[in-house]
C-alpha cells in the first residue's frame, strides 16, 4: 500500500469543509482508493492522508492534486511514501 500525505493552509476554513464533501467522493471513487482521513490540525492547518493499493494510484491522486486549482486552501506539500504498518 501507498500513501498520499497532503498538508494545507487554510485560506477559508469554512469553503474548504464546503468542497471537502465532492472531493472525498472524488478520491472515493479512484482505482486502488483503501481509505482517506482528512483532518483539521488546527484553525488555520490541516492534513490529509488517503490510501492506495499500488504507488501507481497514489502517483496519480499527487498529480491531480498538484494541479488542482483550490481557492479556499493552499497546498504546502504533497509526498507519496510506501505505507509500512497499519492496524
Amino acid at each position: 500500500m501507498y500513501a498520499v500525505v497532503i498538508t494545507v493552509t487554510f485560506e477559508d476554513r469554512s469553503a474548504a469543509a464546503a468542497e471537502l464533501e465532492g472531493l472525498v467522493s472524488q478520491v472515493n471513487g479512484m482505482p486502488g482508493f483503501r481509505a482517506g482521513y482528512w483532518v483539521a490540525l488546527s484553525e488555520d492547518k490541516g492534513t490529509s492522508m488517503i490510501v492506495f493499493d499500488s504507488e501507481d494510484s497514489a502517483r496519480a491522486l499527487a498529480a491531480m492534486a498538484e494541479n488542482a486549482p483550490a481557492a479556499a486552501v493552499t497546498t504546502e506539500s504533497i509526498e507519496v511514501g510506501e505505507v509500512l504498518a497499519n492496524a
